[in-house]
């Protein structure tokens, strides 16, 4: 796997992947189609926030899911993926509803997030044509770099497209796109996630962090210093009771935001507490959920600071906060494990690492951090090799560059579009 990351100079780019898609498209249905891909995520600050309306600094990575689509004549969506054997088939006016339904029927489980945006964007007030859809992906799944939104946005952005009469030109206001996406995830999927991923995934911009208020959705991008890579770290491990887990970190905060809107008088969500709100936090909550407060609380107020830093370029106050959000992820939110730790151990040792964390929904996935550009060869080889030696398991290993959200790729802008 670290070969992989040394050779990704010569991957294709994403135009030459959406033309690859294009070829085995044609070649399955016989007919031309558009391809749209979405990028997966990495989150570099802001974890387990974004569901309490939090703040979060998401980048988009270079690794895409991409959605090969033609129109049809009927009301009937047939999908693909060239991953994973099974198709799903459903007509749009009879899609079913969501959570339950989506799970009994006949389809492949990740087909549940195709059905899922479709039923909504309907909801939504759109009306939606039936497509052929063939799905191909980069983003590696289950390993916390949100291949689920990149396949949920790429999906809905391709479908309301094809609806609009006019694909080759459809734009569509990035938050619009990722509150339908959203709404697919918690009411179709039953996942409670908070809307980071799909924002990234339909706003982020080349070279650019994203600081993203999750409750207004205003956002501002924050240049990455070009001497600094960003290096995610599979540590190839899915603990079981981790999807179950997310859940229940999503209702113990919901829970605290109760007691706490009680004790107050006034309604208010975790992102509306300041430090200095801790002290009566730890005075009127029991303790397990005092800690995931002081989590939610303190991690809002890093990624505050987090944005100050990177603004002034100031890359090793930055890596400071990123070692003390994996800190409290570890401790007071509980959701990493003996893999991911181990990853950031290795990390932190490394000369030329300015900070190391665990990223994404935790309990396995991946670790990101921050190395100067000369170390970071180094850096790939010799904490894959110590990872390795210490768990048996080989990493995959992925030095990233910040990538722009959804779009077109096939046919490119300058090129005739199709019929």
């Amino acid at each position: 796997m670290v070969q992989a990351t040394e050779e990704r100079s010569i991957r294709a780019t994403p135009e030459q992947r959406g033309e690859q898609l294009r070829s085995r498209f044609l070649e399955r249905y016989g007919e031309e189609p558009r391809v749209y891909h979405a990028p997966g995520r990495v989150n570099l600050i802001g974890e387990h926030t974004d569901y309490s309306d939090g703040f979060v600094m998401p980048v988009a990575l270079d690794l895409f899911t991409r959605v090969a689509v033609r129109p049809r004549t009927d009301r009937r969506i047939s999908a693909s993926s060239e991953a994973v054997a099974g198709r799903c088939e459903f007509d749009l006016d009879q899609a079913g509803e969501p959570s339950r339904a989506a799970r009994a029927d006949a389809n492949p489980a990740w087909s549940r997030y195709v059905q899922g945006v479709a039923v909504m964007i309907e909801r939504a007030g759109y009306r939606l044509r039936g497509a052929d859809v063939l799905v191909s992906s980069d983003v590696p799944v289950g390993s916390g770099l949100s291949s689920s939104a990149a396949l949920e946005v790429a999906t809905a952005f391709a479908l309301l497209a094809e609806a609009s009469g006019a694909p080759e030109a459809f734009e569509m206001d990035p938050s619009a796109l990722a509150k339908i996406c959203l709404r697919a995830e918690n009411e179709f999927v039953g996942v409670q996630c908070g809307i980071m991923d799909q924002m990234a995934a339909a706003s982020c911009i080349a070279h650019h962090a994203l600081l993203l208020d999750c409750r207004s959705l205003s956002s501002r991008n924050l240049p990455i210093p070009q001497d600094v890579r960003i290096v995610v770290a599979n540590t190839m491990v899915r603990h079981e009771h981790g999807e179950g887990e997310y859940n229940v970190r999503c209702k113990e905060c919901a829970d605290s935001a109760r007691i706490l809107s009680q004790a107050r008088g006034t309604a208010l969500s975790l992102r509306d507490l300041q430090p200095v709100d801790l002290p009566e936090a730890g005075r009127l909550l029991p303790e397990k959920l005092f800690h995931r407060v002081r989590h939610v609380v303190t991690e809002n107020d890093r990624v505050q600071q987090s944005a100050q830093a990177l603004e002034a370029g100031d890359v090793s106050t930055f890596g400071t906060l990123m070692n003390e959000s994996h800190d409290s992820l570890k401790d007071d939110y509980e959701v990493s494990c003996p893999e991911l730790d181990r990853m950031v151990d290795l990390a932190r040792g490394m000369g030329g690492v300015f900070g190391s964390r665990m990223t994404g929904g935790g309990f396995g996935g991946c670790t990101v951090s921050l190395v100067t550009a000369d170390r970071v060869e180094g850096f790939v080889r010799s904490v894959a090799r110590g990872y390795f030696d210490s768990t048996g398991i080989q990493p995959w290993m992925h030095v990233c560059t910040a990538s722009s959200g959804v779009r077109r790729i096939y046919p490119a802008k300058d090129e005739r579009p199709l019929g």
